[in-house]
């Protein structure tokens, strides 16, 4: 037969521990969404992938192939200068749908979508 404090030290355990594992619960469910970087490969005059899906906090890096320098542009916004052989890359801060292009070769085009 058990004793009437002998399920104290496990009252005690759990006064203790339940504030801590709510704490971690609750962090882990407001914890923010890791941004992600997506790569698009410029080869032969082409964006690739054309078209993008991604959040706002991801970064667009986009890696050069070709041996002449290419932009990322948007009209009204955002330009981003792809240096030949070399890679650039832009983080994107808000929701929006865009279309982009190269400003030397016009006929380049890619689009992003960016969700919240």
């Amino acid at each position: 037969m058990s004793s009437p404090n002998s399920n104290r030290p496990c009252a005690s355990f759990a006064r203790r521990t339940l504030p801590f594992a709510v704490t971690l619960a609750l962090g882990a469910a407001t914890a923010p969404a890791r941004a992600d970087t997506i790569t698009v490969t410029i080869d032969k005059l082409v964006f690739s992938p054309v078209d993008i899906k991604a959040k706002v906090g991801d970064t667009i890096e986009w890696v050069n192939k070709d041996a002449f320098a290419h932009t990322a542009t948007v009209k009204g916004g955002w330009d981003v200068m792809i240096q030949p052989k070399k890679s650039a890359s832009l983080v994107l801060k808000k929701a929006e749908s865009v279309e982009y292009f190269c400003r030397f070769h016009p006929n380049m085009k890619g689009r992003i979508t960016v969700s919240p």
